[in-house]
């Protein structure tokens, strides 16, 4: 990555008078370290490469038609208007020199640069293949809206594919969903792609029965779920099977292409299964970002590309520089929102000391970062989930009815949490699910914009430009 040359781009002014706070990212990480500073006397600039804060924990019900992607993903200019001392700049974060203490941006060819007194950066992490990028192509990850849309095309796709061929074989092709990855995400997808075939759609074909629609839930590991517990694993794992999903664990994805997906057992043995529809679950990278912060800094880099930060979350000779959430490496936390919120909130809790004190607070002398697990959960179908706290371990109604509970209340917006409670009592309640609507759009999008190259410039309006990667990270 090419350092910019001083002086040579417009830079985005600072109220010099009172020190100024850099965010990188809207995700969990970069939206609540903003909000956090917002009575302080500070300037604070969230940089993100999207225009919204997206609750990545429900992009599962966007891609099966419960939820449309604005009740999950509100305009981060909305949620901070009314904080006078927030700006929001959209931009991809290209450069960062810790140096000058600068972050470069770019959006459609017009760069900013932004100066900071302190640097949070929450720029998230994207889906890791392990090496098999190509796999990206046949079968997406959900990190992001784009994601989910186009997953939601190619789930419902699959079913109308399914009335109108005629070949037996094609036809089961065409039924058969394969979900890599047993952790939260894969078998909420999991849960429900089975729930979609066996009940939403279950009247609505006449050349084929939805219900005979096989979900094969795969993974490497041993377990379901395994952060959670025998029990509770065991409980998930049954649940899926009475629900008819076949989950074949202990089992590696050696090779996925258009037609299906083989997989590898311990013991080496090969199984191919012809499918469609192939979702990726499994394993997080960190943002390419990170590895900027860690050459600059001397921090190093985890297996996944996330930043080894010192206990405070601050870069090692760069106490004003912070690492939050996923892009964030320490004591084996799990990438979930609740982490990256109080890494948020903490950061944003010595910077305010900091600013406060008039030498500055050298890291070896701040408080270490100490999370409280606030438990984990995870939807299996409607009205069962699996809840862990502490010695507490919920299955079933019980556990669902506290993931409803925790859910809506860390969706930001009371309008958001009313219409998502009424499109769960449709969806929970009864058969129908109001998202059901796709386009070729959704489903040949990214590929498309991949083939057309970097340099495709976006109609007048829109920003950004040129094909994605083939995951983009999501912010922390």
């Amino acid at each position: 990555m090419t350092e910019p040359r001083a002086g040579r781009y417009p830079r985005i002014p600072a109220t010099r008078d009172r020190p100024h706070v850099a965010v990188i990212g809207s995700g969990f990480g970069g939206l609540f370290a903003t909000k956090a500073l917002r009575r302080d006397d500070l300037d604070v600039t969230l940089i993100g490469r999207t225009t919204h804060h997206l609750f990545q924990p429900l992009l599962y019900q966007v891609a099966t038609g419960i939820l449309s992607q604005g009740e999950i993903a509100p305009s981060t200019r909305e949620v901070l208007s009314r904080q006078g001392n927030a700006t929001v700049l959209l931009g991809e974060v290209t450069a960062v020199d810790m140096h000058a203490r600068t972050v470069t941006s770019t959006l459609r060819g017009h760069t900013e640069r932004t100066e900071y007194d302190y640097l949070i950066v929450a720029a998230g992490a994207g889906q890791s293949y392990f090496g098999n990028d190509h796999f990206a192509t046949f079968a997406p990850g959900m990190k992001s809206i784009d994601d989910a849309l186009e997953l939601r095309g190619r789930i419902f796709g699959a079913f109308e594919m399914a009335e109108v061929v005629a070949d037996e074989a094609e036809r089961e092709r065409q039924l058969t969903f394969v979900v890599v990855g047993a952790g939260p995400t894969g078998v909420e997808m999991a849960g429900q792609i089975a729930e979609l075939s066996r009940r939403t759609l279950r009247r609505d074909f006449r050349r084929v029965n939805p219900g005979d629609a096989r979900v094969i839930l795969v993974d490497a590991v041993d377990r379901v779920l395994p952060q959670f517990g025998h029990r509770l694993s065991g409980a998930a794992r049954e649940h899926l099977e009475t629900m008819g999903v076949d989950v074949r664990l202990n089992s590696r994805v050696v090779d996925i292409d258009e037609h299906g997906v083989e997989l590898e057992t311990a013991d080496g043995a090969r199984t191919r299964i012809p499918c469609a529809c192939k979702i990726w679950a499994a394993g997080v990278s960190g943002n390419p970002l990170g590895a900027t912060l860690a050459r600059q800094s001397g921090a190093e880099l985890d297996r996944a590309g996330r930043v080894k930060v010192l206990p405070d979350l601050s870069l090692p000779g760069h106490p004003e520089v912070f690492v939050v959430g996923d892009l964030a490496s320490l004591n084996n936390l799990p990438g979930v929102a609740q982490v990256a919120i109080q890494e948020a909130k903490h950061a944003a809790r010595l910077i305010r000391d900091d600013a406060a004190s008039a030498t500055g607070t050298p890291s070896e002398q701040r408080p270490p970062f100490v999370y409280r697990d606030r438990g984990s959960m995870a939807t299996i179908s409607r009205f069962s989930a699996v809840a862990s706290r502490g010695r507490i371990r919920l299955s079933g109604f019980s556990a669902w009815l506290a993931w409803l509970v925790v859910h809506l209340f860390y969706i930001i917006g009371f309008k958001r949490q009313l219409t998502t409670l009424v499109r769960w009592a449709v969806s929970f309640l009864g058969r129908g699910r109001a998202e059901r609507t796709i386009t070729r759009q959704q489903i040949a999008g990214r590929l498309a914009l991949e083939q057309l190259g970097q340099d495709f410039p976006p109609p007048p309006g829109v920003p950004g430009g040129g094909a994605r990667e083939a995951d983009p990270p999501t912010e922390g």
